[in-house]
């Protein structure tokens, strides 16, 4: 791992380590394979348990700041669900490899997750937001050369998507918000 590399993955951890004092945080790092691997080399995932901020578990990236920012912005990403499952941290590096090789992501994207969420889901996309959950002082990362924002990987369903295509990522936004959906809940219904 290259210094500025190194730099900005303990500057993501330090600040998820802030953010939630009080939680346990495991890093795992996550080795892409062989082809895969030029596009994000050093990538981690951070596992936060349950704690004093939030009973739900966060896992968050580290290491796609590095490999995509320009003049010091960049973006990492954070999902937030009901337990601790090695399928989670498999997202999360598929978000990754996803937003590194070639897709790049922002706030008001998608990625199809090409399965369940989670076995019997209906959510089987993923839509960046602003990370409501947990707010502006997790989103906003400085790091020693810039600063990363974390967005939200939010589980959708296929309709929800096709909803924001006709009417908008606000429109689905204010829906989700109206319904007052439970975002960890793998089994929720569609809003649409």
């Amino acid at each position: 791992m290259s210094n500025a590399r190194l730099l900005a993955a303990e500057g993501v951890e330090s600040h998820v380590r802030a953010f939630f004092e009080g939680h346990s945080v495991e890093v795992v790092d996550y080795d892409l394979g062989t082809e895969r691997r030029e596009a994000l080399p050093d990538l981690r995932v951070l596992v936060v348990g349950p704690g004093p901020r939030s009973d739900c578990w966060a896992y968050v990236t580290a290491g796609c700041w590095a490999s995509m920012e320009k003049n010091g912005h960049g973006l990492e990403f954070v999902m937030t669900a009901h337990v601790r499952d090695q399928r989670f941290i498999d997202l999360m590096a598929m978000i990754a490899y996803y937003h590194c090789g070639g897709h790049r992501l922002d706030l008001q994207h998608s990625m199809p997750i090409g399965e369940p969420w989670v076995p019997g889901s209906t959510c089987d996309h993923l839509l960046i937001s602003l990370p409501y959950l947990h707010g502006p002082d997790l989103e906003h990362c400085p790091l020693p050369q810039g600063r990363a924002r974390i967005v939200w990987t939010l589980p959708v369903t296929t309709a929800e998507i096709e909803f924001r295509r006709r009417h908008g990522h606000e429109a689905l936004e204010r829906l989700l918000d109206e319904a007052a959906i439970i975002p960890t809940d793998p089994f929720r219904g569609s809003v649409v």
